[in-house]
């Protein structure tokens, strides 16, 4: 992010705006006023706003650029973050793999392609890649056909963790059923365009024939025929935050799991923060995951810092509102916080949780790091109050400065690489 700020500071005023029927009081109003104009007063400026907008019994904190307090509201208090969670996901990732990690699936042969067939077993070896879909197998296949191979006496014998479409596929049977041409005809075309040896072949003209059954037993040296590398970790990371895919969960496996990224972020926050981070599920769909407001702001500094040493900010990794597709995208599109938001949201219904949470550049207080955590409400009431506290967030510190940002055209799949071994 460009931590570049405003040297103008204009009086700060509140635009009073009601948002899904939540309106501020005019004491409250006067209070945030009073409290934003005596920024040394024990009240943190923006108090009366959180309690007014978010309410009493909710969890805020919000600190400026230059480290004041803007709003503390059972801000230690550990409730359920959703898919915030996914912000220590990331930091955990990031810093264990780097931003340019790339999983490897390696398809081997223990047999020569003779005359287009294969007699034996056609064998993956899965390296948890969690961005393999439809696409990535249609690469593969057309690396295959590049080879000549059109049948495969035996089967597909997969080893190692397998993800294919955003689930376990250990067996590999919903992987052989679209090399087969039986499954995912809506990314045949973006896979068409992809590959040139597929331009102009249907599906079903491009499948591979598979035998019925595994020859894995046969003897022989394995040939390694293809190694098909994913997108860039960071290029993962942000379309999976975007879209707040919950192959998180997944995908934390390849650093030890939901425990090593709950160690880990435990030890970026220290000690002191360290007992209000619990995650059971990477993703934030576990049912114990606790985040309080004031860890999760610690996660986002601590996340802005791992980012800053590989050259990235945090809209490399997360979705910036208005702009970047997935669950931000409409949220603020036609507001002031356009462009000028980037965050994580987090939802879990059937729990009470609700959560907003990141930075948003402001011309008063510059790059303010936020977070919402809602609980025991309704989706949309803790999402009307969420816009209702940045929205008198924004509005208190004089509006705010769009970011620097430019999303990447190219769809995440592009950047996946399938290569003929040789």
């Amino acid at each position: 992010m460009d931590r570049r700020r405003s040297t103008s500071t204009p009086t700060p005023v509140l635009a009073h705006r009601a948002l899904a029927g939540i309106a501020l009081p005019l004491f409250g109003i006067a209070l945030l006023l009073a409290s934003a104009a005596t920024p040394a007063a024990a009240v943190p400026p923006l108090q009366a706003l959180a309690v007014e907008a978010v309410g009493a019994d909710q969890g805020v904190y919000a600190v400026a650029a230059d480290g004041t307090l803007l709003a503390s509201m059972n801000a230690h208090r550990a409730v359920h973050p959703a898919s915030v969670t996914k912000i220590a996901s990331t930091l955990a990732l990031l810093a264990r793999l780097g931003p340019d990690h790339r999983f490897e699936t390696r398809v081997d042969a223990k047999r020569e392609i003779v005359d287009g067939t294969l007699e034996g077993d056609l064998i993956l070896t899965a390296g948890g890649d969690p961005f393999f879909v439809f696409e990535s197998a249609f690469f593969i296949l057309a690396e295959l056909r590049e080879r000549g191979l059109r049948r495969v006496s035996g089967s597909l014998v997969v080893e190692g963790p397998l993800i294919f479409n955003w689930q376990p596929d250990p067996s590999g049977r919903r992987l052989e059923r679209a090399l087969a041409g039986h499954d995912g005809t809506g990314a045949w075309t973006a896979a068409q365009a992809a590959r040139p040896q597929l331009a102009g072949l249907a599906r079903a003209e491009a499948r591979l024939a598979f035998g019925a059954g595994s020859t894995l037993g046969d003897a022989g040296e394995r040939r390694e025929l293809i190694v098909y590398r994913s997108p860039k970790l960071v290029t993962m990371l942000k379309a999976f935050n975007g879209y707040s895919n919950n192959v998180f969960e997944l995908l934390s496996a390849a650093i030890g799991g939901a425990s090593e990224v709950e160690r880990f972020a435990r030890e970026r926050v220290g000690v002191e923060l360290a007992a209000e981070i619990t995650i059971d599920n990477a993703a934030g769909a576990g049912r114990t995951n606790r985040l309080s407001p004031r860890a999760t702001v610690a996660l986002i500094d601590a996340l802005a810092a791992e980012a800053s040493t590989h050259g990235l900010d945090l809209t490399d990794l997360l979705p910036v509102a208005g702009i970047d597709a997935g669950t931000l995208e409409d949220r603020y599109r036609k507001d002031d916080l356009r462009g000028a938001l980037v965050g994580k949201t987090g939802t879990y219904g059937s729990l009470g949780a609700s959560a907003l949470a990141g930075i948003v550049r402001t011309r008063r207080y510059g790059d303010v790091r936020f977070a919402v955590l809602n609980k025991d409400l309704t989706v949309a009431v803790a999402r009307a109050r969420q816009d209702a506290f940045l929205d008198g967030l924004v509005a208190a510190a004089g509006g705010v400065e769009t970011l620097a940002y430019t999303p990447a055209s190219a769809a995440p799949i592009s950047g996946a690489v399938a290569e003929s071994a040789r």
